[in-house]
């Protein structure tokens, strides 16, 4: 199982935010966690990030083993705003999962980012081959 993280930091304007550091955050979850990545753009769902987002999607599109968690507003709001992307790039929604990182500092995104990690894994672990 591989995981790449996407974060956004809604423009750097959204008050739920103001308690987060961006500028160290990506290098804290690679420290942290074992993952492929972690990048941050600052709208994901702006013309900019769905470019991005579509780029990252269409590779992980052709590796069943990949993962992509986002870690950004509400989930719900993210899995609406980005299933008409993943359509069109072949990813699997299925390996789409969105972190609400709203709210609060630096430690508690690594928590919540890490918790979902962990239960990735340990329901990759236990899946049948």
């Amino acid at each position: 199982m591989k995981i790449k993280i996407l974060l956004c930091n809604c423009k750097g304007l959204c008050q739920s935010f103001k308690d987060s550091d961006f500028n160290t955050l990506p290098f804290q979850l690679e420290s942290e966690l074992d993952v492929q990545y972690a990048v941050l753009h600052p709208q994901l769902c702006g013309q900019g990030g769905n470019e991005v987002m579509a780029d990252i999607f269409r590779e992980a599109a052709k590796d069943p083993d990949m993962w992509i968690l986002s870690g950004a507003c509400a989930p719900e709001a993210q899995a609406k705003l980005f299933q008409k992307l993943m359509r069109k790039t072949a990813f699997d929604a299925k390996r789409f999962v969105a972190v609400d990182i709203r709210s609060t500092n630096n430690e508690g995104i690594v928590t919540r980012i890490k918790e979902k990690v962990e239960a990735l894994i340990r329901e990759h672990e236990a899946a049948p081959a």
